[in-house]
């Protein structure tokens, strides 16, 4: 029997799906999760039984990276179910390129210069963005960080605690620039931290609203300056968005000779050298450092460090070899670590919906590390946080998998009710004694009941490596820490002699 020309499309984008998930070894269901859908979902689109969305198909190439064969099995089927209809067919990006997973907003080009001035760094950003997506955007989030001495987290966590950032001394200025029309920006403060800020800016201002819809493009810029007290030797840009070009200088003195280096991480690699060159380029006592990439990696994460050899270095070495232990870097985030007894207590269940608020501001709290710790470390196996690792004895824990675009699971109240009976080992870390690895074997699936905010109680399941986050988080709620589940006379490993880092779990 034949079948339509539209229904051999959806056939094909279909067949090019399940090649690639299963090449990458994962089941309909890990893929959906990954993707932030239901598993049936998946299931149904490989069984031809759903027909497969615009949506759907961007999250599906982007989460499989499949060089844009699943965007152009869908763009086929697409063309053709637009041709049946009569419908106008709107505008599509090309095959191959990045695809946002959920907003479906593109960086198409960022500049971002940082400029060294008497008393304070001056910062701003240039974004041309284009929204492939279905929906308007609203508003976009922003960050700034400050880490004084990045390499002695502990004097700098004292620093920033003594003197912290404020929303007043950024005088932040945001616009949106659309055809010539330059229209300011209003913001408003996500999370405020000594040393952390998530900032909303909002497509509005007092003349009204402008949101960026579907297929138009515009430039905003947002700018704010960073006493040279608080701002350490150091700038970052994480790939938060699918991005296509990204460029980044460095305005500094000439006469303070400044040395500037630069380093790379994405979730598929350690630590390492930028992998094209920074360029210098000297004008009228000012040294300029320019350095740029093409089609980043989404979730990549490039820092530029630099010193002044003329000014003597105002950090000292943590020890003979000048190192900084990792623990010493979740310290001085404030994360609880191993020797606290507050690890050992089980947490205090919430009284929801009566706590609800409670429960949201330890949630916000939670988040706002998680967001930190990204800038600090790439989690290529995922992160998880309970509320007692932040001195804070409630019943609750964030977990994130691997997938940086992925929204963290939020449990409340969580307890196991049930597992699977195979289970493998595995190594594990922990933010509370960061130095260490241990190998700890976990069941391969774990079924959690969990409160909703109006104190309502689902349950969810998870499996392989969610599951193994899960867990270990759950234990932290109970008072165990993963050394209780290992094997007796198993030893710890040291950081530096782990050799997975940067590589996700196998299963």
């Amino acid at each position: 029997m034949t079948t339509s020309p539209i229904e051999r499309a959806a056939d094909s984008f279909a067949a090019e799906l399940a090649r690639h998930r299963t090449g990458r070894g994962l089941s309909k269901k890990q893929l959906a999760t990954l993707m932030g859908f239901d598993p049936s979902y998946v299931s149904h689109v490989e069984g031809r039984r759903h027909r497969p969305t615009e949506d759907f198909a961007r999250r599906a190439e982007a989460v499989l990276e499949a060089s844009g064969a699943i965007w152009q099995r869908f763009r086929e089927y697409d063309e053709l179910r637009h041709s049946r209809s009569g419908g106008a067919h709107r505008e599509l990006p090309v095959p191959g390129q990045w695809l946002p997973p959920g907003t479906g907003l593109v960086v198409e080009r960022e500049t971002a210069t940082l400029t060294h001035t008497d008393r304070a760094y001056h910062c701003a950003i240039r974004r041309e963005l284009y929204n492939a997506g279905t929906e308007p955007v609203t508003r976009y989030l922003v960050r700034v960080a400050v880490d004084r001495y990045p390499n002695d987290p502990g004097r700098s966590n004292r620093h920033h605690r003594e003197n912290p950032l404020t929303f007043a001394e950024l005088q932040l200025a945001a616009y949106r620039n659309d055809g010539g029309t330059r229209e300011p920006m209003h913001w408003r403060a996500k999370h405020d931290r000594d040393a952390f800020k998530e900032i909303w800016l909002l497509f509005e201002n007092d003349e009204g609203r402008f949101p960026l819809y579907p297929g138009d493009r515009a430039t905003i810029e947002y700018a704010y300056q960073v006493g040279r007290d608080k701002w350490g030797p150091w700038f970052q840009r994480a790939v938060r968005l699918p991005t296509r070009h990204l460029a980044v200088r460095l305005d500094l003195p000439a006469d303070l000779e400044p040395k500037v280096w630069g380093l790379e991480t994405s979730l598929s690699a350690e630590e390492g050298p930028l992998r094209t060159p920074i360029q210098r380029c000297d004008d009228g006592g000012r040294a300029r450092y320019d350095w740029a990439t093409d089609d980043p990696p989404l979730n990549a994460r490039y820092r530029l460090q630099w010193r002044f050899r003329s000014e003597p270095p105002d950090t000292e070495p943590d020890g003979p070899d000048g190192r900084v232990r990792a623990s010493d870097r979740m310290r001085a985030l404030g994360i609880v670590q191993r020797d606290d007894d507050l690890l050992r207590q089980p947490a205090r269940q919430l009284d929801l919906p009566r706590e609800e608020r409670v429960a949201r501001d330890v949630v916000d709290r939670l988040s706002a590390i998680l967001a930190r710790l990204d800038e600090l470390h790439p989690f290529s196996k995922g992160v998880g946080i309970a509320a007692p690792q932040l001195g804070l004895g409630w019943a609750v824990a964030l977990v994130r998998p691997a997938d940086r675009a992925a929204e963290p699971v939020v449990l409340i109240n969580p307890r196991v009710v049930d597992t699977a009976s195979d289970t493998d080992e595995q190594y594990e870390g922990c933010l509370s004694f960061f130095d260490h690895r241990g190998l700890v074997p976990r069941p391969l699936r774990v079924d959690v009941e969990h409160a909703q905010w109006d104190g309502s109680r689902v349950i969810t399941s998870f499996e392989y490596a969610m599951a193994r986050l899960v867990a270990h988080e759950i234990d932290h709620l109970e008072g165990r820490l993963y050394v209780d589940r290992m094997t007796p006379g198993v030893p710890l490993v040291p950081v530096e002699e782990y050799r997975e880092t940067g590589n996700p779990w196998r299963y």
